[in-house]
């Protein structure tokens, strides 16, 4: 009986020495298992950032390159790869344009499946521009998408330089200023518009006008305007300054620079006091405007006069109305009387030669070869004239 409860024990004991074993080989196993994963784990890792450093190394240094550079590149990427992929597989790819129509199709990763390498040659071609050709499209891309995103940027900032001839330069931010723009834009809406500022961001930008941040009284900023190309200059009276005689002040220092850099440039220059007329005759200014005394007598006019002020508009304002127009002389108007006969039989009136509104008491005396005659009709009728009459 006793023997028989020793072999029990015995047997059980040896049980537990046989679990305890497994448990201990399973845990050990385990543990090993665990620390090779960790250390596996490690490497890869460590490889992996490796990989990555590298890789961030390298777009960085293609972003930094240079624009030729990238974009010669890839023009010869995919003229390269097209004749190699023509050589490899003459079959699949029978013309050069399939080749480039192909690898077009890859780089851009659109990928129609229209036409795919067959051969281990041609897949080892497709391999490389998978590796290869669609980052540098990729970066190529990105340029262009970045190189106009910046020069937008630049044009609301007005950090920019104008290299265009024939333009007007509006110096001075202001509601008459806009209003200015649009009557140019009336007149002739194919010309280049610079306007000068001092804003942070444009007031108005489109495809013909542009904005240039600085002091107008500066050289480097009008010559950002390329001013010495410019066709006229409108130089408004700063609306910030209530003084007339800072504002006028502030006007003669801007005009100075102008003519000291383009005295050839035709410049208009509005003044806010008559009085201050004096110091601008010793600078070359083209014509003046004195705002205060034009409004000033328009409201003086209106008063004794019902209808005048709307005269005044139609002449002014190109949507409303007849309005004054220049005209070409003809080589047949020898006389102002040939000439206003002619103009008046097409719908519109001579009222002046440049500043001289005396027509009608010099109608007999020959017109001169620098003539400018200013005409009244609409805008039809103008165009007719420049037109020759058709």
């Amino acid at each position: 009986m006793i023997d028989s409860k020793n072999h029990s024990l015995k047997v059980i004991g040896n049980h537990i020495k046989a679990y305890s074993s497994c448990y201990f080989y399973f845990t050990l196993v385990s543990y090993i298992y665990l620390v090779l994963k960790l250390r596996i784990y490690r490497q890869l890792k460590l490889q992996g950032d490796q990989f990555m450093l590298i890789l961030k190394i390298l777009i960085r240094k293609a972003i930094h390159v240079s624009n030729y550079l990238l974009f010669t590149s890839s023009i010869l990427l995919v003229l390269v790869t097209s004749a190699l992929i023509v050589l490899a597989e003459p079959e699949t790819f029978p013309t050069f344009f399939d080749a480039f129509w192909w690898v077009m199709t890859t780089v851009t990763t659109v990928g129609y499946g229209d036409l795919y390498p067959v051969t281990v040659s041609g897949r080892i071609i497709a391999l490389f521009l998978y590796i290869f050709g669609i980052g540098l499209i990729g970066i190529v891309i990105g340029k262009i998408i970045d190189t106009f995103a910046v020069y937008r940027k630049k044009r609301q900032e007005g950090d920019i330089v104008f290299n265009g001839k024939g333009h007007y330069i509006i110096i001075g931010w202001s509601q008459k200023a806009s209003f200015a723009i649009k009557e140019m834009l009336a007149t002739d809406e194919t010309i280049d518009i610079i306007i000068i500022d001092q804003l942070d961001k444009a007031p108005i930008l489109d495809t013909n006008i542009f904005y240039i941040k600085g002091n107008a009284s500066e050289i480097d900023t009008l010559e950002k305007a390329n001013i010495k190309e410019a066709k006229s200059v409108l130089v408004f009276a700063n609306d910030k300054i209530s003084n007339g005689q800072l504002a006028d002040g502030q006007t003669l220092l801007i005009v100075s620079t102008i003519e000291s850099i383009a005295p050839e440039v035709h410049t208009i220059v509005e003044i806010m006091e008559e009085n201050h007329l004096k110091n601008f005759q010793y600078i070359n200014i083209d014509e003046f405007i004195l705002s205060d005394e034009t409004i000033s007598s328009l409201f003086v006019r209106s008063a004794f006069r019902k209808g005048v002020s709307s005269i005044f508009s139609q002449l002014l304002r190109r949507s409303q109305g007849d309005d004054l127009y220049y005209v070409p002389t003809k080589p047949e108007w020898q006389t102002y009387r040939e000439a206003f006969n002619d103009l008046l039989q097409n719908g519109a009136t001579l009222v002046a030669d440049r500043d001289q509104l005396n027509i009608n008491r010099m109608l007999d005396n020959p017109i001169p070869k620098e003539a400018e005659l200013y005409v009244i009709c609409d805008v039809n009728t103008h165009k007719k004239l420049l037109n020759g009459g058709e």
